[in-house]
C-alpha cells in the first residue's frame, strides 16, 4: 500500500518551473509518451526515458558535451596564461 502511495506522488510531482508539466510524462530524448505501467528509465536523478537507448544516448551526447567544454576552457586558459608566441634569441 504505501509503495503504491509514493508511486503516485512520484508520478504527480511537477518541476519547479514547468507548472502543468508532469515529470515523467514522455521520454525526456524523444517525447514518446511514457506509460505508468512500463519500465522508466532515469538518468541524473530526475530525467525519465522510455528505453536504455534513449538513456545512453542521452549520456553520450552529456559526455561529448563536457569534452567539448574542457577543450574549450583549455585552449582559453591557455590563450591567457602564455599571452600569445614566445620569440627566442639566440645570442652569439
Amino acid at each position: 500500500m504505501a509503495a503504491s502511495v509514493a508511486c503516485a506522488f512520484f508520478f504527480d510531482a511537477e518541476p519547479l518551473g514547468e507548472p502543468g508539466r508532469h515529470a515523467l510524462d514522455a521520454c525526456a530524448l524523444c517525447s514518446k509518451p511514457l506509460a505508468r505501467n512500463s519500465d522508466i528509465f532515469m538518468y541524473k536523478g530526475d530525467t525519465p526515458f522510455c528505453s536504455e537507448e534513449c538513456r545512453y544516448e542521452q549520456m553520450h551526447h552529456d559526455a561529448a558535451y563536457a569534452r567539448q567544454a574542457g577543450r574549450r576552457k583549455q585552449r582559453s586558459s591557455g590563450r591567457h596564461e602564455g599571452g600569445g608566441a614566445s620569440v627566442s634569441v639566440a645570442s652569439y
